[in-house]
């Protein structure tokens, strides 16, 4: 079996053979997600190298923009708001003001790029669905991870900026594995739902510019969440719900407020995010068998 890759044919890792499944491991199959991922995390792993490689295929710098891009971005953040405008919120700095939204857009544009991505993911790759031992849940999962490779970057990069234009950093830092984990297991089932769904309604991908236009606005990107509790109650009692703004609030708790964990919403993250991951997982297993007669 051949796969293909950005700089041309490589020969795939063998994909192990199936064991003859029960009908109690074919009932927990349709939610276990992880096993095909372990099972064949080197395909995996070739998979989100070669999309990180056609991101940047034919620039004279390649990979060199993964950082370079978010790294003018940040510049840019930081001179806008920091200085033209002259942005701040409560007690922070220009600067500190501006790291933060840039640490905000850089969390939704994680799941926003996902978004774009996942629901053609499976239609640009018919050659896949018709291989009957391939791995077809691997394809939204390396999208996911190619994205979160650049997520890491821009994350480093804040971190950097806040070192030498912020407040510092603190060991409050290391909580953000703790935050991030379900904040990549909900994108994943994002992902799951959105390539799946992708393959029998092609309009998704035109939903989905609203959606992300909409969670943007919907996810205090550009001010604190308090600001949305302190002005107007009822939206908060609705916009509480969204995991992308818990994230992002946490995210800036311990990167520029250096303040501890606040366990509800953490809790609440990691609830929703396994639900999500664990449904958007189903429906892709539910719906697979038929993308061989749409495609």
């Amino acid at each position: 079996m051949l796969c293909l890759s950005s700089t041309g044919r490589v020969k795939c890792p063998p994909l192990m053979a199936q064991n003859n499944p029960t009908a109690g491991s074919q009932w927990l199959a349709q939610f276990d997600g992880v096993s095909p991922l372990v099972r064949h995390r080197a395909l995996l792993w070739q998979f989100i190298q070669r999309n990180v490689e056609l991101r940047h295929k034919g620039s004279h710098l390649g990979l060199i923009w993964s950082i370079l891009n978010p790294l003018l971005m940040l510049g840019l953040y930081v001179f806008v708001f920091g200085y033209v405008f002259g942005g701040k919120a409560h007690d922070q700095s220009p600067e500190t003001y501006a790291l933060s939204i840039f640490v905000g857009l850089s969390i939704f544009h994680f799941i926003a790029e996902v978004l774009g991505v996942a629901p053609t993911v499976i239609v640009a790759n018919p050659n896949f669905v018709k291989k009957v031992v391939f791995p077809l849940e691997i394809l939204p999962v390396a999208a996911v991870g190619a994205s979160f490779v650049h997520f890491l970057i821009s994350i480093s990069l804040a971190l950097i900026g806040v070192a030498l234009l912020g407040p510092g950093l603190r060991w409050n830092v290391l909580w953000l594995p703790l935050i991030f984990t379900p904040f990549l297991l909900l994108t994943l089932g994002v992902a799951w739902a959105a390539a799946a769904i992708g393959v029998f309604f092609r309009d998704v991908t035109q939903f989905t510019g609203f959606l992300t236009m909409s969670l943007m606005f919907a996810s205090a990107i550009f001010y604190p969440a308090t600001m949305i509790i302190e002005k107007s109650p009822a939206a908060w009692n609705i916009l509480q719900f969204n995991p992308l703004i818990h994230t992002i609030e946490l995210s800036r708790d311990v990167i520029l407020r250096h303040q501890p964990l606040t366990l509800g919403p953490l809790a609440y993250l990691y609830c929703i995010s396994i639900a999500t991951a664990v449904a958007g997982y189903w429906i892709f297993h539910k719906l697979r068998p038929a993308f061989a007669d749409v495609l």
